[in-house]
């Protein structure tokens, strides 16, 4: 018998937690079409995509939290929670300074978010289906870095966070298939 198929607090979360991942991908994909359609400029369109993202963020860390109460401490979901609360008020701000000052806000939420993707997923590992996210959560570190330097070009666009969400989805999408087997205890 195999260490997922004995703990029923594994499988409930691996379950929980597919379900949350296929309806990330999902909302990646479609923020990310739909804000390559308005890269260029902070219209209302783009603003309203850009706070809602962060948010989105913080009811999908809220989700991830209690299903995972089960298996192990959240504690490091509540600090996503709340730094992807001050990064959907940041970026609010940020916007009305200009494309620069979103993209610093955007990197800095990048870099901290991916890192504790990386760290959550490294915890989770047993769980299974966790390489995905440890790998996102790597690259999302990298991405905020380059969303930081590349404010300073001579003209930003919102087009690298646009783009940024698509892997970030396409992982939550391998995940959720990966956790299929820790979902039925297999």
């Amino acid at each position: 018998m195999s260490s997922i198929a004995a703990s029923p607090g594994i499988s409930g979360t691996a379950s929980a937690l597919r379900r949350l991942y296929f309806v990330r991908f999902a909302f990646a994909i479609v923020w990310a079409l739909a804000m390559f359609t308005t890269a260029s400029n902070l219209g209302p369109l783009a603003v309203t995509l850009l706070v809602l993202y962060p948010l989105f963020d913080v009811a999908a860390a809220v989700i991830d939290a209690r299903a995972s109460r089960a298996t192990g401490s959240p504690a490091l979901l509540y600090v996503n929670i709340a730094v992807s609360l001050i990064t959907a008020i940041g970026v609010a701000i940020a916007c009305a300074s200009g494309i620069p000052a979103v993209l610093r806000v955007w990197g800095a939420w990048a870099v901290v978010a991916g890192l504790v993707q990386l760290i959550v997923g490294v915890t989770r590992r047993k769980m299974g289906g966790q390489w995905p996210m440890i790998i996102s959560g790597g690259i999302s570190v990298l991405a905020g870095a380059s969303f930081i330097l590349g404010a300073s070009a001579a003209n930003p666009t919102l087009t690298s966070a646009a783009g940024y969400a698509i892997p970030g989805g396409i992982f939550f999408l391998i995940s959720a298939i990966r956790l299929g087997r820790a979902a039925k205890g297999n």
